[in-house]
């Protein structure tokens, strides 16, 4: 769980059975999240998930510090960024997750450290998943062509002018990189991502 700033953990009920068996021993997943505006529970949960089956999360933002995630537009927790997107090493990480919100998305695609980060991934085959809005960073970061994709709806056209199909389902795996519509797909998004890292 990332660190919030009451040190409180958030408590999460997702044990589905793929997620509890499978096993990501010795295997580090980057998320990656703006300094303000991540949906906290696309960040949370899928963290959790990780953790529960062996793996690593570490926080990367644009920024070191805290970052402030949101309740849908509301503030919730804040935090503790791992390292700073332009200094980490994409050859460090096994896997990448990308939470949504609408605000953390639209300020990531806007840093060429991130960008580039996420590019590295796509490059070198590795796995992705992305949640809501995160798929604005995949369109600009040039990934989806010839992609089948999901996200939040108001996405499609952005993701069908960036050369993807897109699908209105709650999960949808494309090679290595999972995409899901909204919080309420968690369940099936993070029993997807842990089978896609595992």
């Amino acid at each position: 769980m990332p660190r919030t700033q009451t040190g409180t953990p958030h408590v999460v009920t997702d044990t589905t059975e793929e997620t509890e068996m499978a096993s990501l021993n010795d295997k580090t997943i980057a998320f990656l999240v703006a300094p303000e505006g991540v949906e906290q529970v696309e960040l949370t949960e899928p963290w959790a998930a990780v953790e529960r089956a062996g793996g690593t999360p570490h926080l990367l933002s644009t920024e070191t510090g805290r970052v402030q995630a949101f309740q849908h537009r509301d503030p919730a927790d804040t935090f503790e960024v791992d390292a700073v997107v332009g200094d980490a090493d994409p050859a460090a990480y096994d896997g990448l997750v990308l939470p949504g919100g609408v605000v953390n998305p639209d300020n990531l695609r806007m840093d060429e450290d991130a960008m580039n980060f996420v590019r590295k991934f796509f490059a070198d085959d590795k796995p992705v998943a992305a949640i809501c809005h995160a798929a604005w960073v995949l369109v600009e970061a040039d990934v989806v062509r010839g992609r089948t994709v999901t996200s939040w709806p108001s996405l499609r056209t952005d993701l069908r002018n960036a050369g993807a199909e897109w699908v209105d389902r709650e999960v949808v795996r494309d090679g290595n990189l999972v995409t899901s519509r909204k919080p309420d797909d968690l369940p099936a998004f993070n029993e997807e991502l842990v089978n896609l890292l595992t």
